[in-house]
């Protein structure tokens, strides 16, 4: 079913169109996004229902406009009906209390962005459009398969079932560009809570995609896997810290991208010497093996768009080609002060918020290994599965992350012992140098959010094939 435009943003269009043709006379760059974005999340547990409306949901305007030192940035949620004339130049005033407030201060300077003419549009497509399904109905779903999890074994004391839906509407209006994209997003996961009356354990297992009410189904087939997998977690050992060969599933492999390349190239960082990557630019750091993409275009996931929230199309930028590092990732306004190409990874949690260089879709491209020989290659060592977090410092190129639990290798194969919660530190191009088989295969996940630190969230997706590293693991 092809998703819809947001009949509030083309009833606006012509009115946005008219203002950055006033504000133009004056400025000589202008630009307005707008945003219509609703969605629900819906979560079922053993004695709770709940139903809320989206964390993205939003209605408004960001309006941009270069002030001859940078760029000034003023946001609004109403658009008047008539009177254009008289609300573009109370825009325009409130832009100019920007420059007045830069008078006798230093800051930043920009040159003044320069665009092609562009008109150029998206829309989605799911096979079951979330708002033709009903709250009562979706509902009634989610809480068969949680009563299906609490049936599993006696030692789940709590199943949780969520799903997350999103449907997004976009338009970017500057003197050169028309662009206006519309898309559902989706979200779902299992959670299986289970105690052996002295501790408790707990495991989840993630849906997404840009599918929508249809991701439902998706979970039948997992729900007794998660469940029981939660309750091995009980009698799981704790790991010898120490250095050891390992296999990192698509999860693991996939959160390991976005910790190690995805922050720690986000371009931004660059302009304010952040960012260790800078120095590495047509350096190698990794294996030969690694070849890294991240973009908009460089998947079908959660965060696939046509544009940003800048106006710049969506790109597949080659981070790390065959081990070297060849660019990084940025906004508009980056890639202006840095002087190269913007890749199309300007994003903002919402209209009221900056624009910042984020990751997209960061995956590590798939090898010709297959999973039976990496593991056969590997005397004694762990399967890494069921990443959990993560943490990259960008100056200094340290890793952590956090995983629900590991499977022993020995002697070639994979064994029933289990071990929980592991976590892996190290330094990025040691653990990505060290990475000597890649899987043919290759998958990505895009539940969650990301924050710029510890705020500005926003979607994105990573993933990749298994790979064999070596890594230190507590």
């Amino acid at each position: 079913m092809k998703i819809k435009m947001s009949p509030y943003l083309l009833q606006t269009k012509a009115s946005l169109k008219k203002i950055v043709e006033i504000l133009s006379q004056k400025d000589s760059y202008v630009s307005i996004l707008g945003s219509d974005t609703k969605g629900k999340n819906y979560a079922v547990t053993k004695n709770t229902i709940d139903v809320n409306d989206s964390f993205w949901t939003e209605r408004g305007f960001v309006l941009r406009a270069y002030n001859g030192t940078n760029y000034s940035e003023f946001s609004f949620n109403e658009m008047p009906e008539d009177n254009l004339e008289q609300f573009a130049a109370y825009l325009s005033r409130q832009l100019d209390s920007y420059k007045v407030s830069l008078a006798g201060s230093e800051f930043e300077s920009y040159p003044v962005i320069e665009e092609e003419s562009i008109k150029a549009d998206f829309y989605g497509e799911v096979e079951i459009l979330p708002q033709t399904v009903s709250s009562e109905v979706i509902l009634k779903k989610l809480t068969e398969l949680k009563d299906r999890g609490l049936r599993c074994s006696k030692a789940v004391f709590n199943y949780q079932v969520i799903f997350n839906t999103t449907h997004l509407s976009k338009v970017f209006i500057s003197t050169k560009k028309e662009l206006e994209q519309s898309y559902v997003w989706s979200e779902a996961y299992l959670f299986a809570l289970t105690t052996n009356g002295s501790s408790n354990k707990y495991l989840f297992k993630s849906f997404s995609g840009l599918k929508g009410a249809e991701i439902i189904e998706e979970m039948n087939p997992h729900v007794e896997e998660v469940a029981i997998e939660s309750e091995r977690l009980l009698s799981a050992g704790t790991i010898v810290p120490g250095t050891y060969d390992v296999i990192c599933s698509p999860d693991v492999t996939g959160i390991i991208a976005h910790e190690a390349f995805g922050h720690g190239v986000e371009m931004d960082m660059f302009v304010k010497d952040r960012a260790k990557a800078v120095e590495y630019i047509n350096k190698p750091v990794a294996s030969e093996l690694v070849t890294m993409h991240e973009g908009a275009k460089a998947a079908v996931q959660v965060s696939s768009y046509l544009f940003d929230d800048e106006g710049v199309l969506g790109t597949d930028t080659v981070i790390i080609d065959k081990g070297i590092l060849k660019t990084g990732i940025s906004d508009l306004l980056s890639a202006l002060k840095l002087g190269t190409a913007p890749t199309g990874n300007g994003k903002r949690q919402s209209y009221e918020r900056k624009a910042y260089a984020r990751m997209t879709n960061t995956i590590i491209a798939p090898g010709k290994d297959k999973v039976e020989d990496m593991i056969a290659s590997i005397k004694h060592g762990y399967m890494l599965v069921d990443s959990l977090s993560g943490m990259e410092d960008p100056k200094n190129w340290g890793i952590q992350c956090m995983f629900a639990k590991c499977i022993e290798i020995k002697d070639g194969k994979l064994t029933d012992k289990i071990l929980s919660p592991i976590i892996m530190t190290g330094y990025v191009p040691e653990l990505l140098s060290n990475i000597s088989m890649v899987s043919d295969d290759m998958e990505l996940m895009g539940s969650g959010m990301c924050g710029k630190g510890y705020k500005e969230y926003v979607k994105n997706a990573c993933g990749g094939p298994y790979i064999k590293t070596k890594a230190r693991l507590g």
